[in-house]
């Protein structure tokens, strides 16, 4: 019985990482991703982490990325850049390589 419950609380504490670890690569993909929107829309440094705080704060709004995408799209249509959805969820995917492959090199 001793195993088991070793075996079930290995499990637990796994899948709380993992969690943890999802999370702060999500956070770190959209730092990633209003730092090239703060570059598009030619935001000054301060502006540039600011708006790099906002996008992660954005992803709070709902599960999965439509709110961040929504964020995004709207900042950068108000800014007159010629950047589509289609633009948006391509560096979001890209983002997401380029934070899953930070996040492993630092661990």
């Amino acid at each position: 019985m001793t195993d088991f419950k070793d075996r079930e609380r290995a499990e637990e504490a796994k899948f709380a990482m993992d969690e943890e670890n999802a999370f702060k690569i999500a956070a770190r993909r959209n730092r990633l991703l209003g730092e090239w929107a703060a570059g598009e829309m030619k935001l000054t440094a301060e502006e540039t982490e600011a708006y790099k705080k906002a996008v992660v704060q954005a992803d709070f709004e709902e599960a999965g990325d439509e709110d961040v995408i929504r964020k995004l799209l709207g900042d950068l249509t108000a800014a007159e850049t010629d950047i589509t959805e289609a633009d948006i969820r391509a560096k979001l995917e890209e983002m997401a390589i380029e934070a899953k492959r930070q996040f492993m090199s630092q661990s």
